[in-house]
C-alpha cells in the first residue's frame, strides 16, 4: 500500500477543487471529486413484505445492522408488529435516531428492522464499502448536525433532508482503492481487538483458579512453593483495611457533598477529581479526570485518596477496581467510587485490588447489592463483607502474577487504540472536505 502527498501545486489546487489531501498514486493525475446530492446516490427503501424467518436487525453505532440474537438485546417483538417491519437486505444503510452521533449505519445481514428507520439502497456504479466508510466519518457526521441543526432530541433525518446532502463522489476505481485501504485497517483493528478480548477472558479464568471460590478455603491453582501451606485465611474488610472513606462534607460554611461543574478547573490544572468512569484496565486514565483548584481540593476531608490506595467503583454494579499511582499529593474521589488503605500487617494493596475483583467476594457484593433498593452497598456493608486471604509471600507472588498480565493488557489496549486513532487521520486524509467550498 503506497501513498503520496500531492504536489505543492495540486495543494493549491485543493482549495477550489475537490480533492483530498492523501492520494494513490495511480490517482494523482485524476480529475476532481464529484459532489453529489443524495437522493442520487441512494434510494429510499420501504419493502414491509419480507419471507419468512427473516431476523429482526438491532441497529446498532458499533456493529451497524446485525441481527438481535447475536448482541445483548432483549426487546420482544409481537407478531402483529412485525407485520410493519422494513427488509433490510445485504449492503443496505440505515439512518437511525443516532445518526447524528455515530452515522449512518451499514448491513451485512437480510433481515427486518423497525419501521421507524429509513432503508436507503445504493444505485449506480460505485464502491458499497466506499460509502460504508464515508458515512461513519467524523467529517459526514460534522454535515448532518451543521446542515441538519435542530433536528437531533429524539427527531429522525428524512429521505428528504439526507437528499440534500452533498457527498464527495470519485470515480469507481479510486473508491476500491480507498475502500480496500480502509478495510485492511479494519481487519487490524478487529484482531488487535480479539487478542485484548482473549486476554481479559485469559485473566478472568485464572483469577478464577487462583482465589478460593465460594465456600472453599484454597485456591484450586497454586504456585509450587505455597502448595504445602494449607488454608487461607478469612477476615473481614474492616479488619484488614488501616482506612476507607468516600466524600463527605467540606470544611467552613459549604456543606456541599461534591463540587458543582461551575468549580472545575478549565485549563487542567489542580487536584484531579476522580470517578468511577476515569478506571481503565486497573489504573486511573488522568486524561479524562475534572481538576479542582487546590484551595478548594483542601476543604475535603473525607474521599482524600493517596498514591497506591486502591479504588473501587462501588455505583450499581461491582467494580472496576483501580491502584492510584500519582506524583500528586492526593487526589478527590467523587460519590461513584471510595478508596481502601490496606493495614501492611495483613494485606497488601497489590493483593487487595486483585482480591477485589475475586469471584467469592464478587459473588458477596453482588448478593449483598440485589438486597438494596439503591442497588448500591453501604460503606459500613462494605467493611463486613470477608475476604480469603493467604500469607504475605503468596500474596505478593499472585499480585505478582496478576500485574504483570495487566500491563500486558494495557499495552495492547494501547495498540488498540492507536489503531483507531490512525485510521482516523487516515480518514480524514482520505476523504476530501466539502466545507463552504461546494
Amino acid at each position: 500500500m503506497s501513498l503520496e502527498k500531492p504536489t505543492t501545486a495540486l495543494t493549491k489546487a485543493a482549495k477550489r477543487a475537490l480533492v483530498p489531501q492523501l492520494r494513490f498514486p495511480e490517482f494523482r493525475g485524476a480529475q476532481e471529486w464529484t459532489p453529489e446530492a443524495g437522493d442520487s446516490l441512494f434510494d429510499q427503501i420501504n419493502d414491509r413484505n419480507p419471507e419468512p424467518g427473516l431476523p429482526v436487525l438491532a441497529i446498532t453505532q458499533e456493529q451497524g445492522a446485525v441481527p438481535r440474537y447475536m448482541i445483548d438485546y432483549h426487546v420482544s417483538v409481537t407478531e402483529k408488529s412485525i407485520d410493519s417491519y422494513k427488509v433490510v437486505r445485504v449492503g443496505d444503510f440505515i439512518i437511525s435516531l443516532r445518526s447524528f452521533q455515530g452515522g449512518i449505519e451499514h448491513s451485512r445481514y437480510h433481515g427486518i428492522c423497525s419501521p421507524a428507520y429509513v432503508i436507503l439502497r445504493r444505485r449506480g456504479e460505485g464502491s458499497e464499502e466506499y460509502f460504508r466508510h464515508y458515512l461513519k466519518t467524523d467529517r459526514f457526521i460534522r454535515i448532518l448536525t451543521k446542515n441538519l441543526e435542530g433536528l437531533r432530541d429524539g427527531k429522525m433525518i428524512s429521505y428528504a433532508q439526507f437528499s440534500e446532502l452533498l457527498l464527495p463522489v470519485p470515480k469507481p476505481a479510486e473508491q476500491k482503492r480507498i475502500a480496500e485501504c480502509l478495510s485492511s485497517v479494519d481487519k487490524l483493528i478487529a484482531a488487535q481487538a480479539r487478542k485484548v478480548d482473549a486476554l481479559k477472558t485469559h485473566k478472568k479464568g485464572l483469577m478464577q483458579q487462583l482465589f478460593p471460590r465460594e465456600g472453599e478455603t484454597q485456591p484450586r491453582l497454586r504456585f509450587l512453593e505455597f502448595r504445602k501451606d494449607g488454608e487461607w485465611a478469612q477476615m473481614s474488610i474492616q479488619e484488614m483495611i488501616d482506612q476507607q472513606f468516600i466524600v463527605g462534607h467540606l470544611d467552613g460554611n459549604h456543606g456541599e457533598l461534591y463540587p458543582k461543574a461551575e468549580e472545575f478547573s478549565q485549563n487542567r490544572e489542580g487536584i484531579p477529581y476522580i470517578t468511577a468512569n476515569d478506571f481503565i484496565n486497573g489504573s486511573v486514565d488522568f486524561s479524562r479526570s475534572k481538576r479542582l483548584p487546590i484551595e478548594r481540593a483542601r476543604q475535603f476531608k473525607k474521599g482524600v485518596a493517596k498514591d497506591g490506595d486502591i479504588l473501587f467503583a462501588h455505583n450499581a454494579t461491582v467494580g472496576p477496581v483501580a491502584k492510584l499511582s500519582t506524583p500528586e499529593a492526593f487526589v478527590i474521589l467523587s460519590t461513584t467510587a471510595t478508596y481502601f488503605r490496606c493495614n501492611a500487617k495483613h494485606l497488601s494493596n497489590d493483593f487487595l485490588k486483585s482480591a477485589l475483583s475475586s469471584p467469592d467476594f464478587v459473588a458477596q457484593y453482588s448478593r449483598v447489592m440485589s438486597q438494596s433498593t439503591r442497588n448500591q452497598v453501604p460503606i459500613t456493608t462494605q467493611r463486613k463483607l470477608e475476604l480469603h486471604v493467604p500469607k504475605p509471600l503468596e500474596q505478593q507472588r499472585i499480585a505478582s502474577c496478576l500485574s504483570s498480565l495487566d500491563a500486558v493488557i494495557t499495552a495492547e489496549t494501547q495498540k488498540l487504540e492507536a489503531l483507531k486513532t490512525h485510521k482516523k487521520g487516515l480518514m480524514q486524509q482520505l476523504f476530501p472536505s466539502l466545507k463552504e467550498e461546494i
